[in-house]
């Protein structure tokens, strides 16, 4: 059986990193772009973990106190045995649990990311092939245009005006699909609101 792939809101939920290391620093990383309310607990913490704004810092051992009002919690530690248990305690209270390089202790896994604003594209091969998951990132990252961001922000900026003039959903759908890929071709968006009007109007009176 595969992992869905769900999106989840991460902004302002509670996240607990046990592990102050090199591997604890690439998680908070990947995840502070999400929003987050981050807590690290081990008895030694990288100095580059320590200067970043915002994460609340616990010098001491794993407790188990420390998982209460968690959403989510990554056990990133070298010691395997004290993973397990970070591991066993998640799923007894039903809480979201990566063990790192250990998947069967994880319910959930940390994908390759490529995030570009309101764009986010996982990648997992479910701990098959890292490598195939890094080198699709990379190809994924390099086949996105520059400006992939503002686009994206337009067509999110139109959206009610496109709802009021186009109420059939499949038509729609439709004229939003034409207009991303003219973004696409003109390699930046349109700023010329009478343009945008006729397209809209287009839009409006497509044939099914």
């Amino acid at each position: 059986m595969g992992h869905f792939p769900f999106f989840v809101d991460l902004s302002d939920k509670q996240g607990l990193i046990v592990g102050g290391g090199r591997i604890a620093l690439g998680k908070i990383r990947r995840l502070l772009p999400y929003g987050p309310r981050l807590t690290v607990a081990a008895p030694a913490i990288l100095e580059e973990i320590e200067t970043i704004p915002g994460i609340i810092l616990v010098k001491t051992r794993f407790s188990p106190e420390m998982l209460e009002d968690k959403y989510f919690v990554i056990a990133a530690t070298s010691d395997r045995e004290v993973n397990h248990q970070i591991s066993g305690l998640c799923r007894e209270q039903g809480l979201l649990v990566n063990v790192v390089d250990d998947k069967e202790a994880c319910t959930f896994l940390f994908p390759s990311l490529v995030k570009r604003g309101k764009l986010s594209v996982g990648i997992s091969t479910e701990g098959a092939s890292p490598s195939a998951a890094i080198y699709l990132k990379e190809q994924i990252s390099t086949s996105l245009p520059d400006n992939i961001e503002e686009i994206l922000e337009f067509l999110d900026s139109k959206r009610q005006a496109v709802r009021e003039r186009i109420p059939e959903e499949k038509q729609r759908a439709r004229f939003f699909s034409d207009l991303f890929r003219m973004c696409m071709e003109r390699e930046g968006i349109p700023t010329e609101e009478e343009w945008f009007r006729m397209l809209l109007e287009r839009g409006r009176h497509r044939e099914e």
